[in-house]
């Protein structure tokens, strides 16, 4: 019973899996490729002596290409309206005695069955996978070759519903990888955050002391509440923040910063310099995430530039923005595995602070990392 109550949920989770994000048609692109098919039909119907209907076949499937327009949003729709279209050509080709036959352009419909597989539904899978199971058995069985017939049609259908189906999965797992950077990373800011917070909150409460100690003191306590005033400014700007990151308990210590971003120098190799020029006093949250972002930028430059003999670190002010970059001397890395997330983790970062990160080849040889963090909205 427990095996059979399985089965019932698994066909039940595979029915009720909804459509894949970023469906969308039909496009310019189409269009454009549908009237490309269109012509090299013609050319083929034309050109061809071994078809004995080349003029219905050349009409037929120029008929049955606009199903390619709506095969992202509509994907059973279509490959409904493909195999009928085809079983129907088939069985007009047995009623008369002859032996179907097709344009090579039709190839281009398997595009229907990886469509259904790549962004249907589950409902649409499984009614899809029918559909295009009893026409390919009722199309070879017209042939005078069925089982040959059958055969070729499960590797170019199968594989195309295969390979649509493999798509999807691999850029779902991508997207949850992401999702998965990105919660962390909004954990390791909130955590930033909460330093920054609690300096704020330690100033407010001290003065709140001062004030309260010597009542009377008139200028005293005016000086007292415009450091007040000042600082929960400063804390509702943090808080502003950080309601935009995902918070986890966790035991918190001090953030680092630009201190910490100095003693990434090391003689190497790879050597790496490190030049600082700006202001000391920068937002607690700022001095981190330019520290994390350089401490990945050097690590990334010796994990990947290849024969590297120097790694630059440069961190600068440029009006109200600070800015790191991370520059490398060596050849370009090999192709990335894909498995590393460690930029993408730092762009969200970034751009949870209302910055941007680049990185890519510096038209001056080697590798640029270059991140900008803007110090308005942050304390």
């Amino acid at each position: 019973m427990s095996g059979l109550r399985g089965m019932q949920s698994m066909i039940g989770a595979a029915w009720s899996r909804p459509r894949a994000a970023g469906a969308d048609g039909p496009k310019p692109r189409d269009a454009v490729v549908i009237t490309a098919l269109a012509a090299v039909s013609i050319v083929e119907g034309a050109t061809r002596p071994d078809l004995v209907w080349p003029t219905a076949t050349t009409l037929v499937t120029i008929a049955i290409l606009p199903v390619l327009l709506w095969r992202r949003t509509r994907p059973l729709a279509a490959v409904v309206a493909m195999m009928c279209s085809t079983s129907a050509f088939a069985l007009a080709h047995a009623f008369a005695g002859i032996e179907p036959n097709a344009l090579i352009t039709s190839f281009a419909f398997l595009a229907v069955p990886y469509a259904v597989f790549r962004w249907g539904s589950g409902r649409d899978r499984i009614a899809g996978a029918a559909v295009v199971a009893t026409g390919l058995l009722f199309s070879s069985s017209l042939g005078s070759d069925p089982i040959a017939d059958t055969a070729a049609g499960i590797v170019f259908m199968g594989g195309a519903c295969l390979i649509g189906a493999l798509r999807r999965e691999r850029r779902e797992s991508r997207a949850r990888r992401l999702e998965t950077v990105r919660s962390r990373e909004r954990e390791a800011l909130a955590r930033d955050l909460h330093d920054t917070v609690a300096h704020h909150v330690s100033a407010i409460v001290i003065r709140a002391q001062v004030a309260g100690g010597h009542p009377h003191d008139v200028p005293l306590v005016t000086e007292s509440l415009g450091v007040i005033e000042r600082e929960a400014q400063a804390v509702l700007a943090d808080m502003r923040t950080l309601v935009r990151a995902l918070r986890a308990p966790a035991d918190y210590a001090p953030s680092a910063g630009i201190e910490e971003l100095a003693r990434l120098a090391d003689a190497g190799p790879p050597r790496v310099t490190v030049r600082i020029d700006v202001p000391d006093e920068l937002p607690v949250v700022v001095a981190s995430t330019l520290f994390r972002i350089a401490q990945e930028g050097v690590t990334n430059a010796r994990r990947h530039a290849r024969a590297a003999t120097e790694i630059g670190v440069s961190v600068t002010m440029e009006a109200d923005t600070a800015c790191v970059v991370v520059r490398d001397d060596g050849a370009p890395a090999y192709p990335a595995s894909g498995d590393g997330h460690g930029l993408q983790g730092m762009s969200e970062r970034a751009a949870l602070l209302g910055g941007d990160l680049a990185a890519g080849p510096d038209p001056a040889g080697g590798w640029k990392l270059r991140a900008a963090l803007p110090l308005k909205g942050t304390a």
